[in-house]
């Protein structure tokens, strides 16, 4: 299932696999110097997505959760992933001790999770993707929303909605 509306699509994914598939779909359409901002409770998903997204990208290492060192860098076939988990920060007034504008200004992808706990230091245009967790009768449910924050991604989210084989279109 897609929910569409001008800057704000959701996609249903009832597996992990598909939620990777999801994040190919992302990957396709992501140019260098973008930032995604991952968003959504414990065991969402949130790192699965980027897994999904460094597969797609040619990323041969294995991905995890950057929960402990912060900050995880990938080099891929298409794309190099710089990977944070920024959960553990304090406050917003630490993202500059992990260096954020000088990962943002090479030709990588930078993927936040967490991201939208230091919004107010981010740049003005980003991909907000936040992931719901499904009912407990179906624990590997998810609805991904992706919202564009700023000009950049508004163009491309319609992309995304295309691009992602698991949806059936619902006006909203």
């Amino acid at each position: 299932m897609v929910v569409t509306s001008d800057d704000v699509i959701e996609i249903a994914s009832d597996s992990v696999d598909e939620t990777r598939s999801i994040a190919s779909a992302v990957a396709s359409v992501t140019r260098p110097g973008d930032l995604i901002v991952l968003a959504g409770d414990l065991g969402a998903g949130k790192t699965a997505f980027v897994q999904g997204f460094g597969a797609a990208v040619g990323v041969a290492d294995r991905i995890t959760s950057p929960t402990f060192t912060l900050v995880h860098e990938y080099r891929g076939e298409t794309l190099d992933v710089h990977h944070l988990d920024v959960y553990r920060l304090d406050g917003p007034g630490e993202v500059l001790d992990l260096a954020l504008p000088e990962l943002l200004d090479d030709d990588c992808v930078t993927i936040i999770e967490w991201g939208d706990l230091v919004a107010s230091e981010l740049p003005r245009s980003y991909l907000v993707v936040r992931i719901h967790m499904g009912d407990p009768i179906s624990p590997d449910d998810r609805v991904l929303r992706f919202e564009s924050v700023g000009e950049v991604w508004s163009d491309r989210l319609e992309q995304i909605k295309d691009l992602s084989s698991a949806a059936a279109v619902r006006s909203c």
